[in-house]
């Protein structure tokens, strides 16, 4: 199927520019008199009519018109990219683990390979997260005891379906980075002895310094690498199940003297990021990096965007430019809508916390079934899984295509490059390690929109319809 533009053959006429995309599958050959790119399109149109399309060597080359522009230069480069991808919890891994093998080999390979989306980065969750079929820790313990030495820790639950799928998921894809994320301590660490809310307990803070080396070097038994850890998921959100409030004079607390240090005596790499929460409060990773002690055994911060604005982020990059920043979490909800979610999450997430120097852009969460299940007493009742799985059938949902408009071509290793921003049409650039470019666009307008990408080597004219979004692709 080829893609063309009939604003190509307007243009040669005269200087308007209003007209839409056609498909060539309505047309027997090329335009004559058309010049084409070798510029490939994957297309997703806000109505389904195209999800995550291919497109190969169907868009004009540019000609003078009076189109916006969006202006790529591949000499100017920002952060570099670790990857794009979904949290595995436990209820995803549950209902990979249920279908049959040959049912999840075909689509962990339509996820993690580069002959599907190739999915470069997973978030899973230290013990349970609410979308979990119930909560748990490595260390629970019976009502009055404790385990300071942490003697009874033990990752079998892990065992049943996470691992056994992270096991299949390395054998596509050895190099996914991974990031392990707590809900809660063990409760006995609590103050308030309980699964939802409360605080760690001053006196454990050394004691779950080791439990997160005690994680690390399990896993490494298993074979798998945890390549960063954030010390508590949605530390100022308690009413979660699990969940446990940490303030940032906590989180700088328990780092600098117990976590960091515990992770240099180990000599453990993996690590460690801050806040992993939403984006109104930068004022929270900054001021951990504020405490000099804290800071030198910080990697970065994490974000989502419940609340706050993504343009925050880059105030924490620009006050301290050499710390990393990451996306982690993003829910689509079962009751919203694909044309609204797919201009969103493409609008904020793909291109907006890139373009605000995020490493990673995951979404929440990768599987559930059709009754978005399973989840804690308390958990999310309306988190729509990038899958929907019910048995051995699979159905794709909206965060797939979002996510997939990156991952496949947006591959560990590419930076981004400078693109200008504009509110009609919002991109994001990049060069990858084949020195390809990328550049990703939204259609944010109800109307169809016709615009140029200029590249320093060969600019193109193309068009998208209204909440459409299209991944063009430079090939060497």
């Amino acid at each position: 199927m080829k893609y063309l533009t009939t604003l190509f053959l307007s243009i040669l006429i005269s200087s308007c520019s209003t007209n839409t995309t056609i498909d060539n599958a309505n047309q027997n050959t090329k335009e004559e008199n058309i010049s084409y790119s070798n510029v490939d399109l994957y297309l997703t149109n806000a109505d389904k009519s195209e999800l995550f399309q291919f497109h190969e060597n169907s868009i004009p080359n540019y000609v003078s018109n009076i189109n916006s522009s969006i202006k790529v230069d591949p000499d100017v480069t920002y952060q570099e990219i670790d990857g794009f991808g979904f949290s595995l919890t436990g209820g995803s891994a549950l209902h990979l683990n249920n279908m049959s093998s040959t049912e999840r080999s075909k689509i962990l390979k339509d996820i993690f390979s580069l002959d599907g989306i190739g999915v470069s980065y997973l978030r899973i969750s230290i013990g349970a997260s609410d979308l979990d079929a119930e909560v748990f820790s490595y260390n629970d313990l019976q009502p009055g005891q404790t385990d300071i030495n942490l003697t009874q820790f033990s990752i079998n639950k892990d065992k049943e379906n996470l691992i056994p799928v992270l096991k299949e998921i390395l054998a596509i894809n050895p190099d996914i980075k991974i990031m392990g994320s707590p809900w809660s301590a063990p409760i006995w660490m609590k103050d308030n002895n309980n699964s939802i809310g409360g605080s760690l307990i001053p006196e454990y803070y050394e004691t779950y310094a080791n439990y997160f080396v005690k994680y690390i070097k399990a896993y490494q038994l298993e074979g798998i690498s945890i390549d960063a850890i954030t010390i508590q998921n949605e530390p100022l959100h308690d009413g979660n199940n699990p969940s446990m409030y940490m303030e940032a004079k906590d989180q700088a607390e328990f780092t600098k003297k117990h976590l960091g240090p515990n992770f240099e005596a180990n000599g453990i790499k993996t690590k460690i990021i801050v806040w992993d929460h939403n984006a109104d409060r930068p004022s929270y990773p900054i001021s951990i990096f504020n405490d000099a002690e804290a800071n030198k055994y910080i990697d970065g911060s994490a974000f989502h965007l419940y609340n706050g604005d993504i343009n925050n982020l880059s105030s924490v990059h620009n006050t301290f430019p050499d710390k990393n920043l990451y996306f982690t979490e993003q829910w689509v909800g079962a009751n919203s809508n694909f044309k609204d979610n797919l201009i969103w999450h493409t609008r904020e997430l793909i291109v907006g916390a890139t373009r605000n120097w995020c490493k990673t852009v995951l979404e929440w969460n990768l599987a559930s079934n059709s009754k978005l299940e399973p989840h804690t007493p308390g958990g999310c009742t309306e988190c729509l899984g990038a899958l929907t799985i019910n048995g051995n059938e699979v159905i794709k949902n909206d965060a797939y295509y979002i996510i997939a408009h990156a991952s496949k071509l947006v591959r560990p290793g590419s930076v981004r490059i400078k693109s200008n921003y504009i509110n009609d049409l919002p991109n994001v650039a990049f060069k990858t390690p084949n020195n390809e470019i990328v550049v990703i666009v939204a259609n944010n307008t109800s109307v169809d929109k016709s615009f140029n990408i200029k590249t320093l080597d060969q600019p193109i004219t193309t068009s998208l319809k209204a909440g459409s979004v299209g991944t063009y692709v430079w090939k060497l």
